[in-house]
């Protein structure tokens, strides 16, 4: 498994899309950062600077995660990776810890923007970590579907874009449960929906069914891709 972490790792940095990825987060947080937090001039906005950072991660995170499994496929590399001595759930690992490592590392390096609060204000220091934490594991959890729908096609593109419209409904599915009538499928839809999952960290609460959620979605995901590339190698 770190032999395919490795690779992948390196394969970030080997062709434009770690760099891009990377360039891209930054500028385009950096932005946000500074439009509803720093013009705004006040603490209180961290919320709304955390609900745009949702919307980036789902727009920016397929970026990490379609050429995973997609390019293995059109190059034909696919049977020689599956007949290397290396179990699927470790390849499967592999491909997604290199993608988490990169968003981390670009996560952390944007999470030096608050040092710029605590420099001209006295922000609330827990609000932001519950905020990061809770921001990261969605974060995670998008990847883990990135990677699944990867696996399915071999066009990156349609990996692409396929992981932005489910990290989009999935945060959608909060507007959509407000406007149903029924109490059931409201709560029902509620429940799965990711950003109403977010809102205990932005009241500063570390809730842990809301950890487990997005621990249990990225596991989910990841379970389906390993039955996937499983399928395809005994086909």
């Amino acid at each position: 498994m770190f032999a395919i972490y490795m690779r992948e790792l390196k394969s970030y940095f080997l062709t434009p899309i770690g760099y891009t990825f990377c360039g891209m987060f930054l500028v385009v947080s950096g932005f946000v950062f500074a439009q509803s937090t720093l013009m705004a001039q006040s603490t209180s906005s961290i919320g709304e600077y955390f609900r745009w950072m949702m919307c980036i991660f789902a727009i920016l995170l397929p970026l990490l995660t379609m050429k995973l499994f997609s390019e293995e496929r059109k190059s034909r590399t696919e049977q020689i990776l599956l007949t290397s001595p290396v179990s699927i759930t470790g390849i499967v690992f592999g491909k997604y810890l290199a993608a988490l490592t990169v968003f981390a590392a670009t996560f952390v390096a944007n999470s030096f923007n608050f040092v710029l609060l605590f420099k001209y204000g006295t922000p609330n220091a827990s609000s932001i970590l519950m905020n990061i934490l809770g921001i990261f594991l969605l974060g995670a959890a998008f990847l883990a579907i990135g990677l699944l729908l990867s696996s399915i096609t071999e066009n990156q593109l349609i990996a692409a874009i396929s992981a932005m419209v489910v990290n989009a409904a999935m945060l959608l599915v909060s507007l959509i449960a407000g406007n149903v009538e029924s109490t059931f499928w409201r709560t029902v839809l509620k429940w799965f929906s990711v950003m109403d999952r977010f809102v205990p960290f932005t009241n500063q609460m570390l809730d842990v069914s809301a950890i487990i959620y997005y621990i249990s979605l990225a596991a989910v995901a990841l379970f389906l891709t390993t039955r996937v590339i499983e399928k395809r190698r005994w086909s």
